[in-house]
C-alpha cells in the first residue's frame, strides 16, 4: 500500500507496526512539534464492495470509543481523518507514540519472564486503566499481550481499541458484534457470544498475568474446538504446575480473575487492583514489609477503623499519604484552600481559630472533614503539639481502592462527621448558657 508523505497535517515517516486493522507509521505533527503514531487502514479492505463500509466503521470505532479516554496507562487518541486521493481514500487515526516501546508478548516466554514484582505492578496498572475505561463505558474486548505496550521505563500502555464496545450509547451501526476478538484471550461469555460486560476484560487480563508469571497459556490447546471447550469448562492449571516459587497470594488472584462465572470473578478493575496491591506486601523487600506492618498495626488500633476488615485496611494504607510533623509545626493554616482529611495515627495537635486556642486532638481523632467534602477554605489552623504522624486522605486517593472499601470508608467518614458536628453544636450551646 502506497502511503502519501503527508496525511492531513501529519508527516509520515517509517513503518513501526502492523495489526489486523491497519499499518502503524511513525509520524510528525509540525504544529505540536512532536512525533506521533499514525494508524492507516488497509486500502484493499476499504475498497471491497461488500465489506468496505463495515470495515471503515470498524476502523474508526477506535477513535469513537477510546477518543475520550485520558489515562496515563492508555494510549491516547489524538486525531482521526480521511485523506482523499486519486488512488482512493486513506483513513487514519493519530495516536500517542510510545517511543522504544515493545509489547508484553516478549515476556510471555519462559526464557524471558519478568520479576514477580514487575508482573504485579504491570497488571495493577492495567487493572486500574481498565477500571477507568469501564467507568467511562468502554469495554476493550481484546486484551492480550500484543495490545499492551511496555515502555523503556517499564511503564505500560493499553493500546488497540479497534473492537472496543461503548456500553453507554447505541453503537450497533459501528460495532462488530458476535464472535470478535482473539480466541486465546476470550472469556467464557465472549466465546459463547453471550452478554459482554467489563468483566470479560478482567478475565483476559488474568490470562495475560498467568502468561507473564509462567510463560505458559492457562488453556493450552492443539485445536480451536479444544481451546473453546477448555475456556468454557476446564479449570486452569495452578501456577505452581509451571513454577514452584510462585507465592500463594498470586495463585489466589489468578483463581479469582479466571472464574468461569462472572458472578464469582472480580467485579471491577479496582477490585482486581486492590488484591494486587496486597501482593506487594508479600513481594517487597523485608524492611518495606516491616514498615507496612507497622502502619497496619498502628491504624488497626484506631476507632475509625474498628469496622474495617483487614483487606480494606491494607487498601487504605497503600492509597493514603503518610506525613510526619515536629513539635509546633503547622499542619494546616486557616484560610488555605484544600480538599484533604487527616487522621492522627500518633501524637497530639492543637486547634486555633483567629489566633485563639479552641481545641485539642489526640491519636485517633480526625480533622479537615468539611474540606474533604467540598474543597474550601480551612476554618482553623492545626499545629503539632509534639511529634505527630498523620494519614492524609483526599477523594482522588480514595478512588484507588475497591468499590466496597470506598463505600465503607464513606459510611464511617459520615458517621465521624455527624459526631463532630454534634459535639460542636453542644459546645456552642453550653457557651451560650
Amino acid at each position: 500500500m502506497k502511503i502519501p508523505e503527508k496525511l492531513g497535517k501529519y508527516e509520515i515517516k517509517e513503518q513501526v507496526g502492523r495489526g489486523s486493522m491497519g499499518i502503524v507509521y511513525k509520524g510528525y505533527d509540525p504544529f505540536a512539534d512532536r512525533n506521533v503514531a499514525v494508524k492507516v487502514a488497509m486500502s484493499d479492505a476499504l475498497q471491497d464492495k461488500e465489506s468496505g463500509e463495515r470495515y471503515r466503521k470498524m476502523f474508526f470505532n477506535e477513535a469513537h470509543t477510546a477518543g475520550t479516554l485520558k489515562h496515563p496507562n492508555i494510549v491516547e487518541i489524538l486525531d482521526a481523518g480521511v485523506e482523499e486521493s486519486n488512488e482512493g481514500d486513506h483513513c487514519y487515526i493519530v495516536m500517542e507514540l510510545v517511543e522504544e516501546g515493545n509489547t508484553l508478548k516478549n515476556h510471555t516466554n519462559a526464557k524471558s519472564l519478568l520479576p514477580f514484582e514487575l508482573v504485579v505492578e504491570i497488571t495493577f496498572k492495567c487493572a486500574k486503566a481498565l477500571d477507568y475505561a469501564h467507568r467511562n463505558g468502554v469495554v476493550h474486548r481484546d486484551i492480550k499481550p500484543t495490545n499492551i505496550l511496555i515502555t523503556k521505563d517499564q511503564d505500560v500502555k493499553i493500546a488497540d481499541f479497534s473492537i472496543a464496545h461503548l456500553m453507554t450509547s447505541d453503537t450497533t451501526s459501528t460495532m462488530p458484534m458476535g464472535f470478535v476478538g482473539s480466541p486465546r484471550y476470550m472469556s467464557p461469555e465472549q466465546v459463547q457470544e453471550d452478554v459482554i460486560t467489563n468483566q470479560t476484560d478482567l478475565f483476559s487480563l488474568g490470562i495475560v498475568m498467568y502468561e507473564l508469571l509462567t510463560g505458559k497459556h492457562p488453556f493450552a490447546a492443539d485445536s480451536f474446538s479444544r481451546l473453546i471447550h477448555m475456556i468454557i469448562n476446564e479449570k486452569h492449571p495452578p501456577l505452581s504446575t509451571h513454577r514452584s516459587d510462585v507465592p500463594e497470594i498470586l495463585e489466589k488472584i489468578i483463581h479469582h480473575a479466571l472464574q468461569k462465572n462472572p458472578e464469582k470473578r472480580y467485579k471491577m478493575g479496582l477490585n482486581f487492583a486492590a488484591d494486587l496491591s496486597l501482593a506487594f506486601d508479600y513481594l517487597e523487600e523485608p524492611q518495606q514489609d516491616v514498615e507496612a506492618q507497622e502502619k497496619f498495626n498502628a491504624i488497626q488500633k484506631l476507632h475509625f477503623f474498628d469496622e474495617f476488615p483487614e483487606s480494606e485496611i491494607w487498601e487504605i494504607i497503600h492509597a493514603c499519604i503518610w506525613q510526619s510533623f515536629e513539635n509546633n509545626q503547622e499542619i494546616i493554616v486557616e484560610g488555605d484552600i484544600d480538599d484533604s482529611f487527616y487522621i492522627i495515627t500518633s501524637g497530639e495537635v492543637d486547634v486555633y481559630k483567629d489566633g485563639s486556642l479552641i481545641g485539642h486532638l489526640i491519636t485517633g481523632d480526625c480533622f479537615g472533614e468539611m474540606a474533604y467534602l467540598s474543597k474550601a477554605e480551612r476554618t482553623a489552623t492545626i499545629i503539632a503539639k509534639n511529634n505527630v504522624e498523620l494519614m492524609k486522605v483526599n477523594a482522588t486517593l480514595i478512588e484507588q481502592v475497591s468499590v466496597e472499601c470506598q463505600l465503607h470508608f464513606s459510611r464511617v467518614f459520615m458517621q465521624t462527621l455527624v459526631k463532630r458536628l454534634s459535639n460542636t453544636t453542644a459546645m456552642y450551646a453550653s457557651r451560650e448558657e
